[in-house]
């Protein structure tokens, strides 16, 4: 190993044990960010142990704060510190890739019959499983982030916050990044000497960073050029090639726009990408941004790639191109412009965030940080475990709280009997992940056969 790695002696992976576990995570990572987290936080750090908890955090605590799939962010900073730029872009290449393969060919399926629902049903199964893998995740991500009383008022005000107050994400994670901040300069007792640990450099500060992790001015100009080049470059050119209103080039300059905004992950910026791309640009209906919901919520990979969804029948619809190729121009440039910028984060901000390890008020504001994010993902699992066992979910507000409403008419019971089955195979007997995955969608594919 020509350079010292930010992992433990003797756990450092070559570039090839690296690709099989970050294509498995990619081929694995169904339930949104809480499950997709969850899944890396397995692989990574629990079974390889090619990243300590404390740097695992950290990274997280950054991707959340930035526009873009934070899932997807994460994985691409997990392979840069593993293997530098081309192990960051193996990792979020293979974390996005497998999914988007799997939308585009629904999305055409859909185009040509216009049914999907046999193949929801297919992945009724796994999606019913991911819910055990999610309280998994919570459970152990809570007891190594919640180490005082104040973290843990920290982790349920962000849930109340988000949940049922709706503030937006940002607000949260900065509010919880002051509050760490605030306590550690004013010395609490209750967060400084306990809740700053997981996130404090003196774990790690014996951990000489490679080459590529120190911050490097030469290399960030550089990086920053290459990025924005790859990013702005077709962009230019498929105006300029098209023209302003050809719909490849309104889908480039859109996704663009939704790739430097989507702050708090896919959730949040939903809503405004459905009545734009329904209302304003007419890509498709109403109920097709539900189905293309549906469809991204089954396959594995960000949510975000519903947005692939989108643009592809958009470009099918409008472009002078045949409806097959034109989809899968719009495809392609949806995917170009949405992730592209992905990267330009997390390769020119990563190693600075790496040397703030070092400073022990960042370190308490990112563990405050590192709190709230528990809180989000609590709130992203009750989100996920509400729509996978109720049909419908309605909203209540009671003064300024909106509180959801499952109808209990609409429980299902087969979902809730994956879900318990998966659980108590992985809490109680630690079975193997990949092998409850399939047996959870054998068991689904098997229900839907017999019209359970």
């Amino acid at each position: 190993m020509p350079e010292t790695s930010p992992v433990a002696p003797g756990a450092h992976p070559t570039l090839s044990e690296a690709f099989s576990v970050f294509a498995r995570i990619g081929l694995l990572s169904f339930g949104g960010p809480a499950g997709q987290i969850a899944l890396m936080h397995r692989y990574l750090v629990e079974e390889h142990k090619w990243l300590d908890e404390g740097r695992f955090l950290h990274a997280l605590n950054y991707c959340m704060l930035l526009p873009g799939p934070e899932a997807m962010q994460l994985a691409t900073y997990a392979g840069w510190l593993l293997h530098g730029v081309r192990g960051g872009l193996m990792a979020g290449l293979l974390f996005v890739l497998p999914g988007a393969v799997v939308l585009v060919a629904l999305t055409m399926a859909y185009m040509l019959v216009g049914e999907v629902a046999i193949v929801q049903g297919l992945l009724f199964g796994l999606k019913a499983a991911v819910l055990a893998v999610v309280l998994e995740a919570l459970i152990k991500v809570s007891r190594r982030a919640l180490k005082g009383p104040s973290a843990v008022a920290i982790a349920v005000a962000a849930f109340v916050a988000i949940a049922f107050l709706g503030i937006a994400f940002p607000a949260i994670i900065l509010g919880a990044a002051l509050i760490g901040a605030v306590l550690h300069l004013f010395r609490s007792p209750g967060f400084r000497r306990r809740d700053a640990t997981p996130v404090s450099a003196d774990a790690v500060a014996d951990t000489p960073l490679p080459s590529w992790a120190r911050p490097s001015l030469s290399r960030l100009v550089s990086i920053v050029s290459v990025w924005l080049v790859l990013w702005f470059g077709p962009l230019l050119l498929l105006h300029a090639a098209l023209g302003e209103r050809h719909v490849l080039a309104v889908e480039a300059s859109f996704f663009s726009k939704m790739a430097a905004v989507t702050f708090g992950g896919a959730y949040a910026v939903l809503a405004y990408v459905a009545q734009q791309a329904v209302e304003v640009h007419g890509w498709l209906r109403p109920d097709e941004m539900l189905t293309g919901l549906g469809l991204a919520e089954t396959t594995p990979g960000p949510l975000i790639l519903v947005l692939v969804f989108v643009g592809y029948l958009g470009a099918a619809r409008f472009s002078a191109l045949d409806p097959l190729l034109g989809g899968l121009a719009g495809a392609l440039v949806t995917l170009w412009f949405t992730f592209v910028p992905c990267f330009l984060w997390i390769f020119a901000g990563a190693p600075y965030v790496e040397t703030v390890r070092n400073v022990r008020w960042l370190a308490a504001a990112l563990a405050a940080v590192t709190a709230a994010v528990v809180g989000v993902i609590a709130n992203l699992a009750v989100w996920f475990a509400l729509h996978v066992l109720f049909g419908e979910v309605n909203a209540y507000a009671v003064g300024p709280f909106d509180l959801p409403a499952p109808d209990l008419a609409s429980f299902d019971a087969a979902a809730a009997v994956i879900a318990l089955a998966a659980g108590i195979a992985l809490l109680r007997f630690h079975a193997n992940l990949i092998a409850v995955l399939m047996l959870s969608a054998l068991a689904g594919a098997a229900m839907l056969l017999v019209g359970i």
